[in-house]
């Protein structure tokens, strides 16, 4: 006699559920094995009504009935462009009611007098008399079945049909939802799911359900707290495997060989210091002295500096790239624009003074050189900056994309610092750090809060350093909405402002969603607002001469935008900076970076357009001096709209990681692992940033408690084969290089 073993999670669907449905599964949703489709999650549920007498039916109640056909009449519409089935059933009570299928003609074929079925709908009334339109429905028994029977026969359909929670799937027009539960059905009862790969301490401490239970009750639920019991169960797998992973990734870059970058006592860190005319603040000293350990370390430093727009990171990152310098090795920046990348350039030059002009006239002959690398560099420029890089002269090197390229060699790079690292995708970072003999110390920078569980979660292989305390001398910025639709002459009123501003001598933004020619062209990344079918975005190009020649005639009027030659930008850019010109109008290529403390105010146009945080960084370009910032957020969107709302939460407060906050609350999270860098889709579908913050911590702490032993989970070879299903290789590659 043959023993037949029920199939594992990793058997091939199409020994389950057939060829042909396998193959669609396969190609539309990417599921192969048995275990792909029960982690197949639905993604809500519906609940059909009890089963209910049909005398008790009251209108407007969805409702599951058990009926007999009684008729079926088919008549014509009275347009005469189509037709009615009347199906009359009644109950073994002697209640009646009618259902109507509109153009279904076919349907009298399934519902023969004498046949019991299920039926589900809302009860409506036509005619003064109930009725069920288009109701779903299955047949039960045979024709002329004796009621009693059908009841006995019909149980477990009764009991599925008309309590149950119904799954409905993430599916494919050539996998509706029914199919793929019919598909989980099969697997569910044909699958062994006996083992749990999670230790029996872990689950008993948190009183999480077993592995098979959770699966089955995520599917199949039988109530509301089986249902919140499995997804708990899921979620903390979810938690675990990801916090796991990073920890484990964090463990072995600690293991791996870098070269210390020790401070030098009398270097140039320190004459730079001796040169500031300004104090760094309390946060800035804090900061410096954990990048400092860090880059003295023998292995590769790993750290995301996070700080509110103006906390001055690229301060704490210039001192940490010189201490690198003072250690015999380079250091590079890599900006995502090169108008980002040109005002850090200006800027170090401008800090540095004669310590980076090294080799020129009025050079310090101990100093150093910085150089500019980005794609529009004269061929000479590029010739003559790649050698100094190449020999070492140039130790400090600022970059755009184009510092990934083939051809550019490194003498000793022994740091990367990364600027708006949300803007880079991870294999980008990752070809510039391949550029160094041993791995070098890797520093991320962010002017966008992250929230604490999202930084634990995306950046959890990073130790975190967040400058939250701005320099003395910033003023407050105070912000406002502009009703324009509702208020056409607050508008008005904000073009005079501005003009009141540039007459007491300070300067001005105006930014807008696009540059122009093509509505679906933007300059940086999108704003997050959907294609609602509202007018185009405000453009650079149209609004611009409508303000020189309106409100704003007469003041000096630059335009800066993406696709404008590089020499155009940092033209634009250096005459605004030397205050030649007194408004600006732009896209969100100022974004990050400029820093022209004369400007006092800042117009956005089409406001909810943007999303919360680059709002934010937007506002953040005034202020930056001893005059008070405005910045007006100029909307069409109607007061109690989820867009006026977001609008007014960015007004209400300048706390980044408040707004952080709500930013992820209004994009409803999203693809927490970062799918836009990694171009992955997420393995997270049940875990929430928001609900399952405590989680998350609690994942964390266990996942370093029980990896302090045992770093490569070989006590425990079930949990590690389930954090590779649920966190893929390429994933856990991707967090390994982030």
């Amino acid at each position: 006699m043959t023993t037949v073993t029920a199939p594992e999670l990793a058997t091939p669907l199409k020994k389950l559920v057939g060829e042909k449905t396998a193959k669609a599964l396969s190609s539309h949703l990417g599921l192969e094995t048995a275990g792909d489709l029960l982690y197949h999650l639905p993604r809500r549920y519906d609940q059909r009504g009890e089963h209910t007498a049909i005398r008790s039916l009251e209108v407007g109640e969805e409702v599951t009935i058990l009926g007999q056909v009684l008729t079926t009449n088919q008549r014509r519409m009275r347009d005469r462009r189509g037709n009615i089935l009347d199906v009359v059933v009644g109950d073994d009570a002697g209640g009646r009611i009618k259902l109507a299928f509109f153009n279904q003609a076919w349907r009298e074929k399934d519902l023969r007098p004498g046949r019991w079925g299920l039926f589900a709908g809302k009860v409506g009334e036509f005619r003064g008399e109930r009725q069920l339109a288009h109701p779903e429905y299955v047949l039960l028994g045979d024709d002329g079945a004796d009621p009693g029977e059908v009841a006995l026969a019909a149980e477990a359909e009764v009991e599925e049909f008309a309590g149950a929670f119904i799954p409905i799937y993430p599916a494919a027009k050539a996998l509706p939802t029914w199919v793929i539960a019919k598909c989980v059905r099969v697997v569910l009862d044909t699958v062994r799911l006996t083992e749990d790969p999670m230790p029996s301490e872990i689950r008993a401490e948190r009183r999480l359900v077993d592995l098979p239970t959770a699966l089955r009750q995520i599917h199949r639920p039988e109530s509301q707290g089986s249902l919140a019991t499995a997804k708990k169960r899921l979620a903390w797998d979810e938690a675990f495997a990801v916090q796991l992973t990073l920890v484990q990734r964090r463990v072995r870059a600690e293991q791996s060989p870098a070269v210390p970058r020790p401070p030098r006592s009398g270097g140039l860190l320190e004459r730079f210091d001796a040169q500031l005319p300004f104090t760094l603040t309390e946060g800035q000293q804090t900061v410096g002295e954990e990048l400092s350990e860090g880059i003295s370390a023998a292995h590769p430093m790993h750290r995301l500096l996070q700080g509110e727009v103006g906390a001055g990171k690229t301060m704490v990152a210039l001192r940490a790239m010189l201490q690198v310098v003072d250690a015999g090795g380079q250091a590079v920046l890599l900006a995502p624009t090169e108008v980002l990348a040109s005002q850090h350039h200006r800027s170090m030059h401008k800090l540095l003074g004669p310590l980076g002009r090294a080799g020129e006239l009025d050079g310090d002959l101990d100093g150093t050189r910085i150089v500019l690398v980005t794609g529009s560099l004269p061929a000479a420029a590029r010739r003559q900056a790649l050698a100094e890089i190449a020999d070492g002269r140039a130790s400090l090197v600022v970059g755009t994309h184009a510092l990934l390229y083939d051809g550019i060699d490194f003498a000793d790079l022994g740091l990367v610092v990364v600027d708006e690292q949300h803007r880079f995708g991870v294999e980008q970072r990752d070809a510039l750090r391949a550029k160094a003999g041993q791995p070098p110390h890797v520093l991320v920078m962010t002017a966008t809060p992250i929230p604490r569980t999202v930084a634990m979660t995306v950046f959890g292989d990073l130790e975190v350093s967040t400058l939250a305390q701005l320099p003395g001398g910033r003023s407050p910025i105070a912000s406002h909405v502009v009703p324009a639709a509702e208020k056409p002459a607050y508008l008005d009123r904000a073009w005079r402002r501005m003009v009141e501003e540039v007459g007491k001598g300070h300067q001005a933004y105006v930014v807008c969603p696009r540059i122009g020619e093509s509505a679906a062209e933007e300059d940086a990344e999108p704003t997050g607002a959907e294609d609602d079918g509202r007018r185009p975005p405000i453009a650079v190009t149209e609004v611009a001469p409508l303000l020189a020649e309106g409100p704003l005639k007469g003041l000096r009027i630059g335009v800066l935008h993406g696709r404008l030659a590089s020499d155009e930008k940092d033209a634009v850019m250096r005459a605004f900076s030397a205050g030649d010109l007194d408004v600006l109008i732009a896209t969100t290529v100022i974004e990050v970076g400029v820093d022209v403390p004369n400007a006092t105010m800042m117009v956005i146009l089409d406001a909810d357009r943007f999303g919360v945080s680059q709002l934010h960084q937007l506002r953040g370009r005034v202020g930056r001096g001893s005059a008070p910032g405005l910045c007006l957020l100029v909307t069409e969107a109607i007061e109690g709209s989820p867009a006026r709302e977001r609008l007014d939460a960015v007004a209400s407060t300048t706390d980044g990681f408040r707004l952080a906050e709500i930013d992820l609350e209004q994009r409803r999270e999203g693809d927490v692992l970062g799918a836009a860098q990694s171009g992955r889709r997420s393995h997270l579908k049940v875990l929430s940033l928001l609900r399952d913050a405590d989680m998350i911590g609690d994942a964390r702490a266990t996942a370093e408690q029980l990896l302090t032993g045992d770093p490569e989970l070989a006590k425990h070879p079930q949990l590690a084969a389930s954090i590779a299903a649920l966190v893929s290789d390429d994933r856990a590659e991707y967090l390994e290089k982030g």
